[in-house]
């Protein structure tokens, strides 16, 4: 096979059932409707009580309810699945206990049941929280030491571990995308670095699917920004062009008031996520 056809080949791949986790949250809402090219059929679960909020599913669409602290439905939600999409769990800073349940046992849960069911293929949504203790003066890469800045942070670090040790011992592989700001536009001034729009987030997905032999890969989640923290020089392999660029929000953004010199959204990656907490539920 040419280069030229290997390419044809994984940008027109379809996978028989793709199960997208996290369908009801802001990302996942938007994601649905473009991942009809990547499948025939797309599993899309989140909570019972948020399903039952969004949209019915779509002809090309099979929609349930799953919490993924509950390993034995988590083990039914992968059945029959090929690849997984994982998006689901808490996506702010919250205390540990809330924490725990659907970002550490739901991340174990969901490898476990790719193992159990033959998955070849995660999508893990990793975050630039684990990074977050870095300054914004400084460049990193993927193989920079991690330096959670919460939580939150944490437990994307303990699923990026996790991927690893399901690839070494079980050969599931795993893109793990440590995505900076998925919004539709870039409204403050540490998200003209970190911002991601929608359209360099599908490409992304793409690629990290059907990519053949990507292993383990970290790569960090941002548009052609002017500015970024981000190398992604050890994701070169999977061909990530981003197309879009936070400078078109540039002149709104920089109208705002500055923030103190000292604040952290001006001066740490994670921003804000670095003072948040502590929660201590033994204060009330």
């Amino acid at each position: 096979m040419s280069q030229d056809q290997d390419v044809a080949a994984w940008q027109t791949a379809r996978f028989s059932r793709l199960l997208l986790t996290g369908a009801a949250g802001g990302v996942g809402k938007q994601l649905r409707a473009r991942l009809a090219s990547f499948a025939e059929v797309v599993r899309v679960a989140d909570l019972a009580s948020a399903m039952a909020a969004v949209d019915p599913a779509a002809p090309h669409e099979e929609a349930l309810g799953c919490d993924l602290a509950d390993r034995a439905a988590v083990d039914a939600m992968v059945a029959g699945c090929e690849a997984i999409i994982h998006l689901g769990g808490v996506s702010v800073e919250r205390p540990f206990e809330e924490i725990l349940e659907a970002n550490i046992k739901g991340v174990f849960h969901i490898y476990e049941a790719a193992r159990r069911h033959g998955v070849k293929r995660v999508i893990f949504a990793s975050s630039n929280h684990v990074t977050g203790f870095y300054g914004q003066d400084e460049r990193i890469d993927a193989r920079d030491m991690k330096r959670p800045d919460g939580y939150y942070g944490l437990s994307k670090s303990y699923g990026e571990d996790m991927a690893q040790f399901y690839f070494d011992r079980y050969g599931v592989e795993t893109v793990s995308i440590r995505i900076g700001s998925i919004f539709p536009e870039a409204t403050n001034r540490r998200m003209l670095a970190s911002w991601m729009s929608m359209d360099d987030f599908e490409q992304l997905l793409r690629r990290s699917l059907f990519i053949p032999d990507v292993g383990h890969t970290i790569v960090y989640g941002m548009s052609a920004n002017a500015k970024t923290w981000w190398d992604n020089r050890y994701a070169a392999h999977l061909g990530y062009a981003p197309k879009d660029s936070s400078e078109i929000f540039r002149a709104k953004v920089e109208a705002q008031p500055m923030p103190a010199p000292d604040d952290p959204v001006l001066t740490l990656q994670g921003g804000a996520f670095t003072t948040a907490g502590p929660f201590d539920p033994l204060a009330d």
